[in-house]
């Protein structure tokens, strides 16, 4: 396993982050990853090196589930706290309680209190080392937002904070928001970023690349397509093996499946065949050898043996014509 610093933290993370989303998540009427699943998944990433998990608080059905078998591993394994990284998220309705209630979801002071006491309640731990806003929320003044956070780094309970899905011009509010009032501030991101939709973010990732923001994308793998496993047909749409996503989401193809997506792959692929890796080693491997931001891929593998060949994407060499073969194909000019 490779090692780097957290965009500008002093904390040294996995170069490859284990996403515990589908941990008790139900897809057609079946858990994606029951506990017993999900506590072999965590042995698996642990043993490959990996000490950067990432969980959110509305992870599982129900909600909180996710936190709670990472809590339970950890109290099972011999591992010290300091030598994990944890990050989670605030923000979603959480019905932890039954039917949320009107202070149960955003960000607001009483709603951010009350879910980070839960949080690390579950996880079985005094701190959190990143504690993410998992999106925007329009109804509550940043500034609240920030200060709650802020209070919450001052009392020892998160290390780092952290913001997911938003636009840049509101990434850059906030920065703003906490330089100005002498706040905390966002030290890591967490887009969707990969080599097909690298674009849709550009201006988001223009400013953490300024800011000097840690990256760690979801779905860096463009929900599977980039592992080469899709085909495609003669009227252009998706041949998708059965059970995969392609087959379950009916926007996969809309979303991800777009004609710079297929092009992109057919990089992808002709850069896997140069040097003797999958294209999900070299879609990861391309989303690490960014050099403008610190880039931790999350991935959120189904098995032991699919999370040994995302590892594998910490052996693989780009040269710089193949990275920029890449680039070429979703249009770039960098």
């Amino acid at each position: 396993m490779e090692y780097t610093t957290l965009g500008n933290t002093g904390t040294t993370v996995s170069r490859l982050c284990f996403g515990t989303w589908r941990f008790a998540k139900e897809s057609g009427g079946t858990v994606e990853t029951d506990r017993e699943e999900a506590h072999d998944l965590l042995d698996a990433a642990w043993e490959r090196g990996i000490n950067f998990i990432d969980t959110a608080n509305v992870y599982g059905d129900p909600n909180g589930t996710s936190e709670e078998w990472i809590g339970e591993w950890l109290a099972d394994r011999d591992i010290h706290r300091e030598d994990v990284v944890i990050a989670s998220k605030v923000y979603f309705p959480f019905d932890g309680r039954g039917e949320p209630g009107p202070n149960d979801s955003g960000l607001g002071r009483k709603h951010i209190r009350a879910q980070i006491e839960g949080t690390l309640d579950r996880l079985g731990t005094d701190y959190l080392d990143c504690y993410y806003i998992h999106r925007w929320d329009e109804d509550t003044p940043i500034r609240e937002t920030m200060q709650t956070l802020t209070e919450l780094v001052r009392e020892g309970k998160v290390r780092y904070l952290g913001a997911s899905t938003m636009a840049a011009w509101q990434l850059t509010k906030a920065l703003w928001t906490s330089d100005v009032e002498g706040l905390e501030r966002f030290d890591v991101t967490q887009p969707m970023v990969n080599a097909a939709q690298y674009d849709e973010v550009g201006d988001f990732l223009d400013v953490c690349a300024d800011q000097d923001l840690a990256v760690c994308p979801y779905s860096p793998l463009a929900g599977g397509f980039l592992t080469g496993k899709y085909d495609r047909a003669e009227d252009g749409s998706v041949e998708a093996p059965d059970g995969s996503r392609g087959s379950l989401d009916e926007m996969f193809d809309d979303y991800y499946a777009t004609e710079q997506a297929w092009d992109v792959l057919e990089a992808v692929e002709s850069v896997a065949d140069e040097v003797d890796a999958s294209p999900a080693q070299v879609s990861l491997r391309w989303l690490m050898d960014q050099d403008r931001f610190t880039c931790v891929p999350i991935v959120g593998a189904r098995t032991p043996e699919q999370l040994e060949e995302n590892v594998g994407a910490v052996e693989v060499d780009l040269s710089d014509e193949q990275f920029e073969r890449i680039d070429a194909a979703r249009g770039s000019d960098e």
